[in-house]
């Protein structure tokens, strides 16, 4: 995440989160240290996993108090071991123990997601798919969510309803057909965009192809209607396998032929990473 994100996207968002833990004071904080003291925290790794979000965590602190300084010991993308020292904090003890629990929170479960998504990616290992995210992000959080996926070897899909054209069932619904959908789609966006198609069978998956999809999806079918639909679509639409794709199931669906799979389970499934703030003392 460079500095020009960081200050567009992350900034308001990181307010947000410590607007939320600190209401009007850290009471906590205040009652034990009333007086301003200059401290160092080691950031202590207690599992195995790939780091990110490092420059987030870093960020929490540095917005509460500028001159807060975070020695990185480990970059994103970094595979860790537990037990490893990952940064030193240094700054206002006031401010390491207020900003504490949201810039772990940040770091936790981004690094949670990098690494769930790190140990899919090396399951279609010798696949020539690329493994997308989804729009299931948690709300507020889909910047940091996103760029995780990315640290973890995944790619993403839209970033949100702006980025491109994905007709669903219920808009394919609302416009009588697949047909008339992707006919409407391609009257009102520009040609820059690409038209995908959620489809749920064989049937589907033709109606779309004669459309003139350009990426369609195969949302929830077997295995063998996936392969069925492959050959159907024979190289003139990209396709997508979708629906309920886990670290569990992804490696069935390695030979069926498609070029992306999408998993919702990488942001909204993914265990956090424990990360923890140790050994804060006076210096």
């Amino acid at each position: 995440m460079n500095d020009i994100t960081m200050k567009v996207k992350a900034d308001e968002l990181i307010l947000m989160a410590l607007n939320e833990d600190i209401t009007s004071e850290d009471i906590t904080t205040n009652s034990v240290m009333p007086e301003k003291c200059m401290g160092m925290a080691n950031l202590i790794c207690k599992q195995d996993g790939v780091i990110a979000g490092l420059n987030v965590f870093k960020r929490v602190f540095e917005l509460l108090d500028k001159d807060t300084k975070v020695e990185f010991f480990h970059k994103d993308g970094d595979n860790v071991k537990s037990g490893e020292i990952l940064a030193n904090v240094t700054g206002d003890i006031r401010t390491i123990l207020s900003g504490e629990r949201t810039a772990l929170n940040y770091l936790q479960r981004m690094s949670g997601i990098a690494t769930y998504t790190s140990s899919i990616v090396k399951l279609l290992e010798g696949s020539n798919i690329t493994l997308l995210d989804t729009r299931k992000t948690t709300p507020n959080m889909r910047v940091f969510e996103k760029y995780a996926v990315k640290v973890g070897g995944g790619s993403n899909h839209r970033y949100n309803l702006s980025d491109g054209v994905l007709l669903k069932d219920n808009h394919i619904g609302a416009a009588g057909s697949i047909t008339k959908a992707v006919n409407m789609a391609k009257s009102y966006v520009s040609h820059v965009y690409k038209i995908e198609v959620e489809t749920e069978n064989l049937d589907m998956v033709k109606e779309a192809v004669e459309a003139g999809a350009d990426i369609i999806m195969l949302d929830n079918m077997s295995i063998e209607d996936m392969k069925k639909a492959v050959e159907l679509i024979d190289g003139r639409a990209k396709t997508e396998c979708s629906g309920n794709v886990t670290k569990e199931n992804i490696e069935t669906l390695k030979d069926i032929g498609v070029d992306y799979i999408s998993s919702g389970a990488l942001t909204h499934s993914a265990p956090i990473l424990d990360v923890s703030l140790k050994n804060l003392k006076p210096i």
